[in-house]
């Protein structure tokens, strides 16, 4: 009996030690290629750096996800708590056409671009993307305050506002 808990002791420390969250962006996730709402290309990079000194609330959302249309109410309430945040939304949509038709759509305001790399692309790679929407915090340096949350209404997101 004292083997399998020692087992069972050995297994619930095992599972329960988590990877820490990345504070910084992937060399590859910083030169994945995005779309601007004018058709431009430009890399995550350039995305952050046009926004250094601000804190940014990044959304990866496509009009099609059920979960993501029926979370913009939070994501508006955010805005109006914490309007000096800058917020960037990534978008998963199949086609630019139909991300744009969904900005429209759900008056989703803020900054825009399409993730012409996917799911599986150097970004969602990084961030490991498994479901939509998902929320990240990034501070006036460029570090990641948060990596991961799926409501944005989470007390993380609020906390580190």
């Amino acid at each position: 009996m004292n083997k399998i808990n020692y087992i069972l002791l050995v297994c619930l420390f095992f599972f329960s030690c988590s990877a820490q969250d990345p504070t910084t962006f992937s060399k590859e996730a910083l030169n994945d290629t995005f779309v601007t709402l004018q058709g431009d290309e430009i890399t995550f990079n350039d995305i952050l750096e046009a926004h250094k000194g601000s804190t940014l609330v990044i959304d990866i959302w496509a009009s099609w996800c059920k979960d993501c249309v029926g979370g913009m109410p939070k994501v508006k309430e955010l805005q109006k708590e914490h309007p000096e945040v800058t917020y960037i939304f990534l978008s998963l949509d199949k086609t630019q056409d139909a991300w744009k038709k969904g900005i429209e759509k759900y008056e989703v305001e803020g900054n825009h671009y399409f993730m012409q790399s996917g799911w599986k692309g150097p970004f969602g790679t990084f961030v490991g993307l498994d479901w939509i929407p998902r929320y990240m915090v990034v501070d006036k340096e460029g570090q990641i305050k948060l990596f991961k949350a799926v409501e944005a209404d989470d007390a993380k997101i609020k906390n580190i506002l």
